[in-house]
């Protein structure tokens, strides 16, 4: 279901939930006036291939107990397939309560 660490490393644009990849496609020019607007129709001028990317999301979730970090796509986070992770409910260590050391105001200096 998930993937090793090894693909983990490569960071590739897979959803480590559903398996979601990037998809070919084209992206279609087309030039003229639509018939129902009174021209004689478009037409294909150009085609050029790209790609449809997954909307990948980094989420904290609860897998196995324990929390971590994980790439899902936005879909699978709309339909509840992922547990985020619970809030952190303990506070942060307060920092040392030794005073930092300040230096002292220097004398003023007079010349006679």
């Amino acid at each position: 279901m998930f993937p090793s660490l090894c693909e983990r490393i490569l960071m590739s644009r897979i959803c480590e939930l559903t398996g979601t990849r990037p998809i070919k496609g084209s992206h279609i020019w087309r030039s003229g006036k639509a018939k129902k607007k009174g021209g004689i129709g478009t037409h294909i001028t150009a085609t050029t291939k790209r790609r449809f990317i997954p909307n990948l999301q980094r989420v904290k979730a609860l897998i196995d107990g324990e929390v971590r970090y994980v790439r899902v796509t936005a879909k699978a986070l709309k339909r509840g397939l992922i547990t985020k992770a619970p809030k952190r409910r303990w506070a942060k260590a307060a920092p040392d309560a030794t005073p930092a050391a300040t230096p002292a105001a220097a004398p003023a200096v007079t010349s006679a």
